[in-house]
């Protein structure tokens, strides 16, 4: 009936209060929307999952196995089951501890364990007994340590989605790059066989007594030029190749490509939407939300340092000299009792623990804050450079477009013998250098949407994944 009695009680002092103050989430004030946008609206493009964002079969494949076996990502996931871990022996302190004991001793002159005169004879003492202890939390503290345990969960679990975000657009960009590093390699050969023909235009013309030794020399020297790009560019490609195999969690290999030319690559024009919503879909920003749920948490904890704790412990089990006694009624023993401690006088242990708490809380908030205003401007960045971008390669492609009219006319009028060689040479010259830039701004536009996409907090939706072709 006591027992009973008891436990009454300690359910009844559970549900007490927790001390400390609860969570809110800091005042902000996100911009209406973002800098550099058309205007706002409810769809964004951080909303769409990779696969419909990448429809490249092969991107989405090195996407794929990339979340599959990348080292930094299991080594998250990893992290995460600690947290979880972590959370779950938080959360068995709420229920009570129960252990058992056994022993066997034989002595002389000992009480209670220890030598004493007034021990008596030689004897024998067995024992057999289970334990049982129970801190009831009057003031919140386990609850608090519970709720900053299961915060510090959430965080990592965001951890492990911003490492996935990072992987999918640093896959993707290090496949752009590595098409864009194919393009150069096309232009340097093609480049190089027109110097080539030159040359033998050139050759053909000074053996006829036609050119001079100068035409010829200067030919030779633009397509030893030209040439002379092609091994820096394959090299090049084996290390950009590496480094995807490296995401990828594979050994060095040759990276398989669908899209024959950077050309071929596009990325859909997406508005950003509404700023607010970067708070709750961008994973660094809800990790640091949840670090500072963690920090406010065990402030609480803290203050809970200051009352006293309320401990239940029973004990049930046989006592006896002798093992054929255990089993009679007169061996039995038990015990229940309840117990509170609390501090008197620590030299300031617990104040300065319940500042050390309050100022994590501050440190936790100020960084919550900065991150927020970072990806603003990761955002805003990104938006400006997709849109001036798109100016420059509508440039940069009617720059090539004219350098390639104005090489044939020139090929046209050397030809004819209404031109000379310095003509030809000189529009040939310019035109290699005017086709890389284009692959490189149009490198450039495909790599700002990819990072407008990563600062929107696109790529870590991990439901509806499409199944591998």
């Amino acid at each position: 009936m006591r027992i009973r009695r008891l436990l009454l009680a300690a359910g009844i002092l559970v549900g007490g209060c927790a001390v400390g103050p609860d969570y809110k989430r800091p005042a902000t004030t996100p911009p209406s929307e973002f800098r550099g946008a058309e205007g706002a609206a409810s769809q964004s493009l951080g909303d769409l999952p990779w696969w419909q964002l990448f429809k490249d079969p092969a991107l989405q494949g090195l996407i794929r196995t990339a979340l599959t076996n990348n080292y930094d990502l299991r080594a998250a996931a990893a992290r995460v089951e600690q947290a979880r871990s972590v959370l779950a022996e938080n959360r068995s302190l709420f229920f009570p501890q129960v252990t058992y004991q056994a022993g066997a001793g034989a002595g002389r002159n000992v009480a209670a364990g220890s030598p004493s005169p007034t021990g008596g004879p030689p004897g024998h003492a067995f024992d057999f007994a289970g334990n049982v202890s129970w801190e009831i939390d009057l003031w919140g503290r386990i609850r608090r340590l519970n709720e900053s345990a299961r915060a510090r969960f959430f965080a990592t679990e965001e951890a492990r989605r911003d490492v996935t975000v990072s992987l999918v657009a640093g896959v993707a960009e290090a496949y752009f790059q590595l098409l864009a590093l194919d393009d150069e390699l096309a232009i340097a050969q093609e480049t190089t066989n027109n110097f080539s023909q030159s040359l033998k235009v050139f050759s053909e013309r000074l053996q006829g007594g036609v050119a001079s030794k100068l035409e010829t020399a200067a030919a030779q020297a633009e397509l030893s030029s030209a040439a002379a790009t092609i091994p820096e560019l394959r090299r090049q490609i084996i290390v950009q190749e590496d480094q995807i195999s490296i995401l990828l969690g594979h050994n060095p290999e040759t990276i398989v490509r669908t899209q024959a030319s950077l050309q071929d690559a596009s990325l859909p024009d997406v508005p950003p939407g509404l700023p607010s919503a970067l708070l709750e879909r961008r994973p660094d920003i809800r990790q640091a939300e949840e670090l500072m749920r963690a920090a406010n948490a065990q402030i609480g904890a803290a203050k809970a340092n200051f009352y006293p704790q309320l401990n239940l412990t029973g004990l049930l089990g046989q006592v006896s000299p002798e093992v054929s006694a255990l089993t009679s009624g007169g061996a039995n023993a038990w015990e229940v009792a309840a117990g509170l401690t609390g501090p008197i006088f620590q030299g300031g242990l617990r104040k300065a623990q319940l500042r050390q708490a309050r100022a994590a809380w501050e440190e936790a908030r100020w960084q919550y804050l900065s991150i927020l205003l970072r990806a603003f401007g990761e955002v805003s960045n990104a938006l400006a450079a997709r849109e001036q971008l798109a100016l420059e390669v509508a440039e940069q492609s009617r720059a090539v477009a004219a350098y390639e009219e104005a090489t044939q006319v020139a090929s046209q009028r050397y030809r004819g013998g209404q031109a000379s060689y310095y003509e030809l040479l000189q529009e040939q010259r310019l035109l290699f250098p005017a086709r890389n830039a284009l692959t490189q701004t149009r490198l450039n536009q495909l790599l700002a949407t990819v990072q407008l996409y990563k600062s929107l907090g696109g790529g870590w939706s991990e439901t509806a994944l499409p199944k591998q072709p």
